[in-house]
């Protein structure tokens, strides 16, 4: 795969994570144009519907009233004139006129003629309205005859219903006329107020549609209105975050917004005077620690050789220093040897805190090592040493015999003889899990894989409370350890000189007893540096693509 072609996966990749960043359920952005949206919706509907209903009513009741108006006129004025018994050709001819009205309904009449016989007149023809086009319901209410009452002066009304067929509305209308004789029926076809109606209906819907972008749009401006200082905010945070306390907010406005910007900024400034101070503070230590360390080593050097002399004088057995005197006399010399460590050991520290702390590589036999440095320390009866020739490293022999050294020389004074080291290989680079840069575990893999040396005394083990911390510098397990037993850096200069290397220091409580403190190198420390160091550009490369 070709640079071009990673940059161009980072950056889709980063794109698409930011859409879906904005539009993911938990967005405040997707929330407030969700909201937005429902509330008009929830209005433009509810709108919609009263004005689609009242606009119904109206249309609706405006053409019944009108028809049945006009039926009722006909009917009284037409129907009234026709002879109690007429013919089926006066009803008929009677029937066509009444349609011919300006509303322009069918009509059906009904009466008995001279012989008794029951006659029809529909202005539509024989196959036009008919009786059965009627509802049963309809029919009985108009021949029913109502009782005269103080509220009902007439035997008779007008009575109407509406009717679909065919998904076509009709209004029917029927009433008989008073004091007896023809019975008139009356369809009037509703479609062309329903497709009024339905225009509406579309309209309206179509307006609330319109409503809900537009309320959207709104929403989503009013989002970016308020969420564009949030980012602002985020964005400033996670700067701030990364170390860059130099980073503040454009503050403009009066609002609440505006408020927590002005706040966001003072923090920030408080926080960068407090790391400022801290840091100088930090610094002005660090320089009294090595100012001091540096200045305590001339006169230790004319202490330290004065006590060589007492110390052979001691060895001496015709020396001229009172027996009386001679413990005091060890002592001196005991203490100056420690003071002399200590004074090395904060210099280490030092320069590791200071970052001046320089590797010198080379090519090692790792077996060799171990073995020049428990033979240079007199350690060969008290430690058992698996290792095989061949193991192979380039790292740096005087910090790898610091490490030992410290390792070793602990496991001697707190664990319990026979202290064990042991050397292995490992594939891979040092950094285990899903958190090791691609890039760095190939550098690893090429050059070799991991050195793995395990120190294990058969002591106590080391207490759980205690494990935690026995690489914390000036750390004693026990505040009644004698003062000769060490100052407490040995294992931080080790973890220290680890972690130069690209390695690691681990300590656990074996299973079978004592306490395994394993050390991991890279077999190639240069190797391993030249893969990080691609792998950070790789990343920075990342980052400016997305």
């Amino acid at each position: 795969m070709t640079q071009e072609h990673q940059g161009g996966s980072r950056g889709w990749s980063a794109a698409r994570k930011g859409v879906w960043s904005r539009l993911r359920l938990t967005s405040l952005r997707l929330r407030l144009v969700v909201v937005f949206g429902l509330v008009a919706l929830t209005a433009a509907v509810s709108a919609s519907g009263i004005a689609y209903w009242l606009n119904r009513e109206s249309v609706l009741t405006r053409t019944q009233d009108a028809v049945l108006r006009d039926f009722e006129k006909e009917m009284q004025n037409r129907a009234g004139a026709l002879p109690e018994h007429p013919t089926q050709d006066e009803l008929q001819r009677t029937a066509g006129q009444m349609a011919n009205s300006s509303q322009r309904f069918t009509v059906l009449l009904v009466a008995e003629n001279p012989e008794g016989q029951t006659v029809y007149g529909s202005s539509g023809g024989l196959n036009g309205f008919s009786l059965g086009d009627v509802p049963e319901s309809l029919r009985e209410t108009v021949t029913e005859r109502q009782k005269i009452t103080s509220g009902n002066k007439y035997p008779h009304h007008l009575y109407w219903q509406r009717i679909v067929e065919d998904d076509t509305p009709y209004l029917v209308a029927g009433t008989k006329l008073i004091g007896g004789g023809t019975t008139g029926y009356m369809l009037k076809s509703l479609e062309p107020e329903a497709k009024d109606l339905n225009s509406l209906a579309w309209s309206l819907g179509i307006a609330t549609g319109l409503a809900l972008i537009g309320s959207a749009l709104l929403a989503h401006a009013a989002a970016t209105t308020v969420l564009k200082p949030v980012q602002r905010l985020g964005t400033a945070a996670r700067r701030l975050g990364e170390g860059k306390l130099d980073t503040r907010l454009r503050v403009s406005g009066t609002d609440e917004l505006a408020d927590l910007s002005r706040t966001f900024n003072k923090a920030a400034e408080a926080l960068e005077k407090r790391v400022a101070d801290m840091a100088a503070r930090d610094e002005a230590s660090r320089r009294f620690v090595a100012d001091m360390s540096h200045e305590l080593r001339t006169p230790l050097t004319a202490i330290t050789a004065v006590t060589e002399v007492l110390e052979e004088e001691l060895e001496f057995e015709g020396g001229g220093i009172d027996p009386m005197i001679q413990p005091a006399v060890r002592l001196v010399v005991s203490e100056t040897r420690r003071l002399n460590d200590l004074v090395e050991n904060l210099m280490e520290v030092t320069r590791f805190d200071a970052g001046t702390a320089r590797l010198v590589l080379d090519d090692v036999d790792v077996a060799d090592q171990i073995t020049a440095c428990i033979d240079a320390r007199a350690w060969l009866d008290a430690v058992e040493l698996d290792a095989a020739r061949g193991i192979h490293a380039r790292i740096d022999p005087r910090r790898l015999d610091v490490i030992l050294a410290n390792l070793i020389g602990n496991a001697l004074k707190h664990g319990g003889s026979p202290v064990r080291v042991s050397v292995r290989e490992e594939p891979g680079g040092v950094a285990e899990g899903a958190e090791a840069a691609d890039e760095g575990a190939e550098a690893a893999d090429a050059s070799g894989g991991t050195v793995v040396i395990q120190v294990r005394d058969h002591g106590p083990g080391i207490p759980e409370d205690v494990l935690p911390h026995v690489f914390d510098r000036f750390y004693k397990a026990s505040a009644s350890r004698p003062r000769s037993e060490g100052s407490g850096l040995g294992l931080s200069i080790a973890l220290e000189n680890a972690h130069i290397h690209g390695g690691e220091i681990t300590a656990a409580n074996s299973p079978e007893g004592g306490a395994v403190f394993t050390l991991r190198l890279p077999r190639d420390v240069s190797a391993a540096e030249s893969g990080e160091k691609s792998g950070d550009a790789g990343n920075e490369g990342a980052e400016g693509d997305a």
